[in-house]
């Protein structure tokens, strides 16, 4: 079964989405424990009820201390993805090098629009008809690494800012185990940037 590390920094929903279909089955994979920045984030509680071991990263320490915190304890725990989820920390170049495709985000927007961290409100002021959401590798740079899934939300006119972030994170929690089971799988096979499913699941 595969062993993933799940990184967060607020209410941690997609961790709790995710652990609600390692238990279930649909995806074959086990959480050897919840990191977060923040030791007092809502999900870090979250993960605890749940069962999970949690850590509280450093970085009141520096990057660097707390990357080798995460790094020593990856290390220990045979992970072999590290899964953010709403960690609204960027990783420095070396930890990334050190864990070369071995890194998932999530991120609300159909990327390469709107990245960063307002990208729900951006969307929904610039005035898009249709946003969404995108898991992809994370790389070196905010926000950039090669696309492995996309998910359309479409932005009604009755939509309000509170209603599109629920469809977004709705979005979210449907498409990142889905994903995920397809990428553990190893059906994914790289092509330049893009990220190509082969073979039946």
């Amino acid at each position: 079964m595969t062993k993933m590390a799940v990184l967060i920094s607020g209410r941690g929903t997609n961790m709790v989405a995710l652990a609600q279909r390692c238990f279930s089955g649909d995806l074959k994979a086990h959480i050897s424990f919840v990191a977060s920045d923040k030791k007092d984030a809502l999900g870090i509680k979250k993960a605890r009820e749940m069962g999970f071991e949690t850590i509280i990263l450093p970085y009141n320490e520096g990057r660097a201390r707390a990357e080798g915190h995460l790094n020593e304890k990856i290390l220990s725990q045979s992970v072999e993805w590290i899964v953010l989820a709403g960690f609204m920390r960027i990783l420095s170049s070396d930890f990334v090098g050190k864990y070369r495709d071995k890194i998932v985000n999530i991120h609300p927007s159909l990327l390469p629009a709107f990245p960063g961290t307002s990208a729900i409100k951006d969307a929904f002021e610039y005035g898009v008809k249709v946003t969404g959401v995108t898991v992809h590798i994370v790389d070196e740079l905010m926000d950039h690494g090669p696309i492995l899934s996309q998910r359309e939300v479409r932005v009604e006119d009755s939509d309000t800012l509170e209603s599109l972030e629920e469809k977004i994170h709705k979005a979210e929690h449907d498409l990142y185990w889905r994903t995920l089971r397809e990428l553990f799988s190893g059906r994914y096979r790289k092509k330049g940037r893009r990220m190509i499913i082969e073979g039946p699941y």
